[in-house]
């Protein structure tokens, strides 16, 4: 990778996170109503997986360009860290003293997005040790590869994704089961739920990650964790349309059309995972098309932002989701650079 690259792929996470900041201050400030309070304050703490992302492009290009030292291997996931536990104790400060139903769901919102802050920077963390990969790719099955993770680290480090998806499943059936208390509830849960789907994408992408440095991915995590991760984004959006087709009651337009979009995101994280296991002691050619993905869903969360807003010119209720969807886009377009930062280094070891 040259330098030209190695900036441009650095410089991505950043834009879209100072795009995610932007926008949504300048959507907090805009007035104290409803709407503006939980797109506000959830397209803005979305700069916080940006940060995590960015984390985790600097830690495997500063390998790849041979510019990794022991001060980063330490600083860029903690960077990520301190965005998610920022974004989590905000989420819960919200919940707290935002004494209204718009802070009650930008809170755990907020909390969520905190959440897979956390695994996106596990990602970070797991891939200190990316360089062993192509090496890995190309020795024999099982061998302990040297400066491989110790069995307690590996262990830590997947244990993160799991726990933090199993937290927010078991908050947002929680709060599932108190909706007939009110909209907010209902709304809060059904998009804590699908923020904890895309955790547990990232459950998949860590485990690939880690397995492979420690040279333990087997013949069938070929299939299994990009179907996991698939399946995973196909319920998210298979339940966003439910929740749309439920009622005729305005309050399921946002988490209906939101869930929809975390799909797209576990989508866009589908392509770091498949392009692990299609590359992983095997050639495959269109790996270099692979990156394609999460431009197309990027593109995807902007064309449906679009209709979106179109739509709230009649029904004030699209206004949250139409700004949450440019949110995610940019996520999603991020993810681009993640990808292909892996399909450079990859392909470098074949």
């Amino acid at each position: 990778m040259n330098k030209e690259m190695s900036l441009l792929f650095r410089a991505i996470p950043l834009m879209m996170g100072a795009i995610c900041l932007a926008y949504g201050l300048y959507i907090w400030n805009r007035g104290p109503t409803p709407d503006n309070v939980v797109s506000g304050h959830v397209v803005t703490f979305l700069t916080a997986i940006c940060i995590a992302l960015f984390s985790t492009a600097a830690t495997i290009i500063r390998q790849l360009t041979d510019t990794y030292g022991p001060g980063y291997r330490a600083a860029l996931p903690v960077l990520g860290y301190a965005a998610g536990i920022i974004a989590v104790i905000c989420g819960l400060t919200f919940v707290a003293r935002i004494p209204h139903a718009d802070g009650f769901v930008a809170g755990h919102v907020v909390f969520g997005i905190g959440l897979i802050t956390c695994c996106v920077a596990t990602v970070a963390a797991s891939s200190t040790k990316f360089v062993l990969i192509p090496r890995n790719s190309k020795a024999a099955p099982d061998t302990k590869p040297d400066n491989a993770f110790n069995e307690g680290t590996a262990t830590i480090l997947l244990a993160v994704p799991i726990i933090c998806t199993v937290v927010g499943l078991a908050w947002g059936f929680a709060l599932l089961t108190k909706q007939h208390s009110g909209s907010e509830y209902m709304v809060a849960g059904h998009v804590l739920v699908g923020l904890s789907l895309v955790c547990g994408s990232l459950i998949a992408l860590v485990a690939s990650v880690l397995r492979q440095i420690q040279n333990t991915y087997g013949d069938r995590e070929h299939r299994s964790w990009p179907l996991l991760v698939a399946v995973l984004g196909g319920i998210n959006i298979l339940w966003g349309l439910a929740v749309l087709v439920s009622g005729d009651d305005p309050a399921r337009l946002a988490p209906g059309w939101v869930l929809i979009g975390l799909g797209i995101v576990c989508w866009s994280i589908l392509s770091k995972v498949l392009l692990l296991a299609l590359v992983w002691r095997r050639s495959f050619p269109l790996a270099d098309r692979i990156p394609l993905i999460p431009v197309m869903t990027a593109l995807s969360c902007l064309f449906i932002a679009g209709f979106l807003f179109e739509a709230g010119l009649d029904e004030p209720a699209y206004y949250v989701p139409a700004r949450i969807m440019v949110g995610l886009g940019a996520v999603c377009f991020t993810l681009f650079s993640i990808v292909s930062i892996l399909e450079s280094g990859t392909s470098g070891g074949d």
